[in-house]
């Protein structure tokens, strides 16, 4: 939630978070009332309060890419001033996320929005359900948003469901939700990921038996753990992953040094709690084939944590590959490595669940082992 004041009216603007449905709302300290401004935006971020009385921010929705955005807070009317890129070239291919609330550990409940395969020139066999990757954000407190994403819409059109979970820990559900990744790092977030999936599954939404899991970062961890630990997910991608907790408190940058005292535990006392939480730890129990794509200039999580996990499924004989971009960072820019990535890991996925992309692929990963 952002306040912006408007030292003559002395009027706050409200950017508003409610599960995930974020509006802009003006409340005034003279009236002490909260007036929502409607937009067609679902979502709005990096809010400025501009001189002439207008808010510019940035705004997405369902079915629009970001755009750079001038609203009138009395007449609610908006102004593009400039999008991303260009409209979808045509809406009837575009899958529009659905926010689910499903149970999960604990008897409490988590949040994930959800987006079903759709295309107008193609549909799935008869009787036959999709597959279905989740997807787990960063952060790990970060959190995913109803919007135009070009990854989900690239799977969605090529018969995938994605359901991008915001496990308990994400922001925009209040306090109280956020709170509950405090010491459950490796643990609710991974509950949430399988319960999610589980729960489409058990609706009869997806194929239970073609469940895939992908995420960077911290979401690249959360995908590690839920492979290692649980037994639900059949393929696995992960982005620049975590797989030591340890060795990330020593090896990442000095402003996330101690990020993981409050996720975690504080060090050397809760030494016991990383290393049970860490999935190089138990490679034993990983047996699932997995895609790593790392970049070779990343200070966050540097390429060592891809490379045991990608060494330790290789000795074990199980399907595996490992994409290195050595001019990457955290996140990959470069358009040909983005490209690169979001095409390996659906040519991964067609491998190892027996299926063949309509695709043509300029360039496929090395997999080792199948």
């Amino acid at each position: 939630m952002s306040f912006f004041f408007d030292s003559l009216s002395i009027t706050v603007f409200v950017f508003a978070v409610c599960f995930l449905s974020q509006n802009l709302q003006i409340f005034n300290t003279d009236t002490e009332k909260l007036t929502a401004i409607p937009t067609n935006f679902s979502s709005h971020s990096h809010i400025v309060y501009s001189p002439d009385g207008h808010i510019v921010t940035i705004s997405t929705g369902p079915t629009v890419f970001s755009s750079v955005t001038r609203i009138n807070p009395v007449t609610g009317k908006v102004q593009v001033l400039r999008a991303s890129c260009k409209p979808f070239s045509d809406p009837a291919y575009i899958s529009v996320g659905r926010e689910i609330t499903f149970e999960t550990a604990d008897n409490d409940h988590a949040h994930a929005i959800y987006y079903p395969p759709n295309s107008k020139d193609f549909c799935g066999p008869e009787g036959e359900k999709p597959p279905l990757i989740v997807r787990v954000h960063g952060g790990p407190t970060s959190c995913a948003k109803v919007s135009l994403n070009t990854e989900y819409q690239y799977y969605t059109t090529r018969g995938f469901a994605v359901l991008d979970v915001n496990y308990r820990g994400s922001t925009g559900y209040g306090r109280v939700y956020r709170d509950k990744l405090k010491k459950k790092w490796g643990v609710c977030d991974v509950d949430d990921a399988v319960h999610g999936a589980l729960h489409l599954s058990k609706a009869g939404e997806v194929d239970g038996k073609r469940l895939a899991i992908s995420g960077g970062s911290a979401g690249g961890y959360t995908v590690l753990a839920s492979l290692t630990f649980r037994d639900v997910f059949r393929a696995g991608c992960s982005r620049y992953g975590v797989s030591d907790l340890s060795a990330l408190t020593s090896d990442t940058h000095k402003f996330e040094s101690r990020y993981l005292d409050q996720l975690v535990g504080v060090l050397p006392a809760e030494k016991s709690v990383y290393d049970e939480r860490s999935p190089i730890n138990f490679v034993d129990k990983l047996n699932v084939p997995v895609i790593f794509f790392q970049g070779g200039e990343d200070k966050v999580v540097p390429p060592d944590q891809s490379e045991l996990m990608f060494n330790a499924l290789k000795s074990k004989g199980i399907a595996t590959a490992y994409v290195y971009f050595p001019d990457e960072q955290h996140g990959f820019r470069k358009l040909e490595n983005i490209v690169a990535a979001l095409e390996g890991e659906l040519y991964f996925y067609g491998r190892v669940m027996g299926f063949t992309p309509a695709d043509n692929f300029d360039k496929v990963p090395d997999i080792v082992n199948l």
